[in-house]
């Protein structure tokens, strides 16, 4: 799903720019420039940075127990 229409991001673009170890709204507004016209996007973008850090934190925790 498109989440940047200015940039034309879709939500796996951002998930794989986290994946690649873009862990803040800076990094994905310097590689993607998803929150840097309209800005409309930014809430959703940093929604799907909040879930991306709570899963992998959850599969870092249950890896570990």
């Amino acid at each position: 799903m498109y989440v940047c229409i200015c940039h034309a991001v879709t939500d796996r673009e951002i998930r794989a720019c986290i994946d690649d170890g873009g862990g803040s709204m800076r990094d994905l507004r310097k590689q993607l420039g998803v929150g840097t016209q309209c800005g409309k996007c930014a809430c959703h973008v940093r929604a799907i940075l909040k879930e991306e850090k709570s899963a992998a934190l959850l599969a870092h925790g249950s890896l570990s127990a």
